[in-house]
């Protein structure tokens, strides 16, 4: 059972307000994620920042996010969530501070760090808060609005930050980030009542010492495979070891007493499967952010605002479809919006693969209304999958389980699907016969091509430059799309017929979990 709020017997708690500054929390992190994509031609003109440098620019957030997850959420039950989401808060905005005066990839790669830590600490805080103050009667409607917003926010931040963009630079993107968070701040200190485990269980260093060595190892071995080549001894030998680690990992949380995540909790069908799907789909979603802001701004030549607006119908089709997927699952179950979904994300961005230098808009608008329908239908079934699928003694973990397939997902997509978009732009671009220096920067990325194009009058390197872009572009984009119907066909082998351990021997095992 969690505590119950400090001062409950002063005032009740207003599920509205919690709801409401929760969920502007939880978009202050989230919409962080994809807001700075829209900046990355403004960023690599200014700073020189290669095309790998722009990864991890992105990507330390996310790396960071993900693998503190489980500790932050850990530190977050055990000394009080509301805790976790104002020192979350507070570090978040600090960091984005501090990043509107750098113009050095390195730093701003390490500020994005800090932000990560903070956002780690924010995000688990959000859900958990929900589902331990809201009755069980109001949970999945709570839930069902965290989802859409969670899943909407990346969108809005776009959008958002291509609004700056137009009057201002890139570092604006940052003081938005600030003034999300100091509003944040505020609501939670007056609206959000404190919540805690009344056990204070051991913290697992080691397994989280484990976690962050292992992405650490894996996701910087993706990114930087096609400096080295992807089947380059370095590239290799850095992806064995990070899956190594992770193995360690899940060998050290079976053996001890307070594992950050029991892997005995996945034998419940429904939670992984709840845990693959969003884990799959936020790897395709992230990954598709990182790389079609670039195509739009690089390649068609649009504004960051008019970037930012092209991906609207993604959202305005996700959010209702989210609202209706615990509808859709009354009615039918849960199994077949679920799959429809992941099905409808696969085939958007199969569709989007199909861009070139002169493809219509139309194209672009015929992928993102599937691609975003098939997020709304898909994210709510997973989320209650994994809250549903644990007691109320277990729902932080549940939460921190929801909270780490996203984030993991969304910086392993950037990954590799930005991973991929470099290796295809390198292997098509043909330099040539061009000058060693003016090779290496159109090598470099396809902001450095433009740029040096246009200085020297040659715009036959540009358009080259740019279908090259495109090659990488369709490679990114089958790639999530077949994440996508990897995850629709695991989910529906996983929940083909009901599941049976959700009796004695489900019993047991969460049991067994929270004895923990």
């Amino acid at each position: 059972m969690n505590q119950g709020p400090t001062a409950a017997g002063r005032k009740a708690v207003r599920h509205g307000a919690v709801l409401a500054v929760t969920c502007l929390a939880l978009a202050t992190v989230v919409s962080a994620m994809a807001s700075l994509n829209v900046a990355i031609p403004d960023i690599a003109r200014e700073t020189h920042a290669s095309q790998t440098q722009l990864s991890w620019i992105i990507d330390a957030y996310s790396l960071v996010f993900a693998a503190l997850l489980l500790l932050a959420a850990t530190l977050g039950d055990r000394f009080g969530r509301r805790r976790a989401l104002l020192g979350g808060l507070a570090l978040f905005a600090g960091g984005s501070a501090a990043a509107t005066f750098s113009d050095d990839p390195a730093v701003l790669i390490a500020l994005r760090a800090v932000l990560g830590v903070g956002a780690a600490f924010v995000m688990p805080a959000t859900l958990s808060t929900i589902t331990s103050t809201f009755p069980r009667e109001q949970r999945t409607r709570a839930v069902s609005v965290w989802a859409a917003v969670a899943g909407a926010s990346a969108v809005l931040g776009l959008l958002a930050s291509g609004a700056v963009l137009e009057v201002w630079s890139w570092r604006s993107v940052f003081w938005l980030n600030v003034l999300l968070a100091v509003v944040a701040f505020v609501g939670t200190f007056v609206f959000v009542p404190e919540s805690a485990e009344p056990a204070k269980q051991r913290v697992d260093a080691v397994g989280a010492a484990l976690t962050v060595v292992g992405l650490g190892i894996l996701v910087y071995s993706v990114i930087e495979a096609p400096e080295h080549g992807w089947g380059s001894a370095r590239t290799l030998a850095g992806i064995a070891l990070g899956l190594v680690v992770l193995a360690g990992f899940v060998a050290w949380e079976l053996r001890t007493a307070h594992p950050l995540l029991d892997p005995r909790l996945f034998r419940h069908r429904p939670f992984a499967a709840g845990t693959l799907s969003i884990t799959l789909q936020f790897f395709a979603f992230f990954g598709f952010i990182f790389v079609v802001m670039q195509y739009l701004q690089l390649v068609r030549g649009d504004s960051a605002l008019i970037a930012a607006v092209s991906v609207l119908p993604m959202s305005a089709a996700m959010i209702p479809a989210a609202r209706l997927a615990p509808k859709l699952a009354a009615r039918v179950g849960v199994r077949r919006p679920w799959i429809v979904g992941l099905i409808a994300v696969g085939a958007g961005l199969a569709v989007l693969a199909e861009l070139d230098a002169g493809s219509s808009y139309w194209l672009i608008l015929t992928g993102l209304v599937p691609l975003g329908a098939g997020m709304g239908l898909a994210m709510t079934p997973a989320t209650a999958a994994i809250t549903d699928a644990l007691p109320s003694r277990l729902q932080n973990v549940g939460s921190a389980v929801n909270d780490l397939a996203r984030e993991l997902g969304g910086a392993l997509g950037i990954a590799v699907l930005g991973s991929a978009l470099n290796a295809g732009y390198r292997d098509a671009l043909d330099v040539e016969g061009l000058a060693e220096p003016v090779a290496e920067a159109a090598r470099s990325s396809l902001a450095a091509a433009n740029v040096v194009g246009t200085k020297t009058g040659n715009t036959a390197l540009i358009d080259q430059a740019r279908d090259a872009f495109a090659s990488g572009l369709h490679l990114a984009l089958l790639t999530g799309a077949g994440a996508a119907v990897i995850a629709a066909v695991c989910v529906a082998l996983l929940l083909r017929r009901p599941n049976r351990s959700a009796g004695p021997a489900r019993e047991s095992t969460l049991s067994a979990v929270g004895e923990n």
